[in-house]
């Protein structure tokens, strides 16, 4: 019968990576003392996620003793969208995966009907805070290097890992900053297995983020890489413009990024790129970076898939961007441009005020 071939819990961990430490909950109560409201990071689709402190098993040789690390541990919601079969996914993807731009699991817990996902703590948050939610605009040399990191992860999950792998989920509120400003991608409940040799696709129920998913595979459910690239080039150009995906308090024209963006995003006039940009940023950004940028984005963005970039490419093409300093604020046109203060004060409003989304599915 079926339920005597479902693996139990103790089979389906059989995989999971030796490297990965085994939690009880109490440990994890202890170390977010008690799940309290002010550990609390942040929520999603999964479940909650808490600050905490554990014991580090692995002291530097120079500092014997006991060694506190701060760690994010995350919650698996009963009744959340993410399932037991997500939560296991991450916990089997991730244990096997080592990359400096993608988030370390340490260790999980599975006891009774409890499931938590350990991780390393990434002090800077969420790229989707630091964008949308602070008052302080990222200067442009670090939005240039948030993305060249994301697009090093994403190369490697399609094109370097032993078991290549389809993000599906790829968004602002899941690249994750640590100290420096390394992008670090987060949250694997969705990714699929790319495709078998031989096959284009992977048909799968339409799953991920209204606003970042690649319009052919909302259409037909067909998965490739070239869904995530999409994805990317939607970030990309929140980067650059300073404006989410969706905005619904926008005229009707503004409220779908894309669609407002894509005219200009191929526009050789310089006066036209300005009014692409993040107004935030004052003219500092530089005016090659942002033209290469920009196209770049176009091309990620083609309705054509196989017209899309590989990843490997985009990070390639993203490198020298972080260092380019022809900086636009010192050019003739910015300096002269009218209106320059009302749009900043104007998109720093809609910024702020802007809808902040949990969506995971669209069935």
């Amino acid at each position: 019968s079926e339920s005597s071939s479902k693996p139990t819990e103790e089979e389906e961990l059989k995989q999971v990576s030796s490297l990965l430490t085994k939690f009880s909950f109490d440990d994890l109560k202890s170390a977010t003392r008690n799940f309290r409201p002010e550990s609390l990071l942040g929520e999603g689709g999964f479940g909650r996620v808490f600050k905490g402190w554990i014991d580090d098993e692995n002291p530097p040789a120079n500092e014997p003793g006991c060694r506190l690390i701060t760690v994010a541990v995350k919650t698996l919601n009963h009744d959340g969208v993410q399932g037991h079969r997500e939560w296991l996914a991450e916990v089997n993807f991730l244990g096997d995966v080592v990359h400096p731009n993608l988030v370390k699991l340490i260790g999980y817990c599975i006891e009774d009907d409890h499931r938590l996902l350990v991780y390393e703590f990434m002090p800077r948050g969420s790229l989707e805070n630091h964008l949308f939610r602070r008052s302080l605009p990222l200067p442009w040399s670090i939005r240039m290097k948030i993305a060249l990191g994301a697009a090093k992860g994403l190369a490697f999950l399609h094109e370097e890992a032993e078991r290549p792998v389809i993000y599906r989920d790829f968004k602002t509120s899941n690249i994750l900053l640590d100290a420096e400003y390394n992008a670090k991608l987060s949250d694997f409940g969705l990714a699929k297995d790319a495709p078998d040799e031989g096959k284009t696709h992977v048909s799968t129920r339409v799953m991920g983020t209204y606003g970042y998913a690649a319009p052919e595979y909302v259409m037909t459910g067909h998965l490739t890489s070239k869904s995530d690239v999409y994805s990317f080039g939607v970030v990309l150009l929140e980067m650059l413009t300073g404006r989410r995906s969706v905005d619904k308090s926008r005229p009707g024209a503004e409220q779908n990024l894309v669609e407002w963006a894509r005219p200009q995003l191929v526009e050789r006039r310089r006066f036209l790129l300005h009014g692409l940009m993040d107004p935030r940023l004052e003219g500092h950004f530089s005016i090659k970076g942002a033209r290469r940028a920009a196209r770049l984005a176009a091309e990620c963005l083609s309705r054509d898939p196989k017209a899309r970039p590989l990843m490997s490419q985009v990070a390639e093409a993203l490198k020298p961007l972080p260092n380019l300093k022809d900086m636009a604020s010192s050019s003739s046109y910015y300096s002269s441009s009218p209106n320059t203060k009302a749009r900043v004060r104007s998109q720093m409003l809609l910024s702020r005020n802007g809808p902040h989304h949990h969506p995971r599915s669209y069935s």
